[in-house]
């Protein structure tokens, strides 16, 4: 039973993309490893919440992801 968990920072994506994330990693592993599969593939997606997720040092939170999305540098 493939499992695939997405880990997103908290208050970045909408319900609705949430939703198409599911939707198109569940298409990509059925391309994979066939239609069979897809009544056990399994998608999980959890937010941590802002300002608990680092990178290189720093904590990012959902307004840094919001500037990166929109094409701003964080630092």
């Amino acid at each position: 039973m493939p499992f695939v968990n997405v880990k997103l920072i908290e208050g970045v994506f909408s319900p609705d993309q949430k939703k198409e994330m599911i939707a198109k990693l569940t298409e990509t592993m059925v391309s994979i490893e066939g239609e069979n599969m897809r009544p056990v593939t399994w998608v999980v997606i959890e937010e941590v919440a802002s300002g608990e997720w680092g990178i290189g040092g720093n904590a990012l939170t959902t307004a840094d992801v919001k500037a990166l999305a929109a094409g701003a540098l964080v630092g």
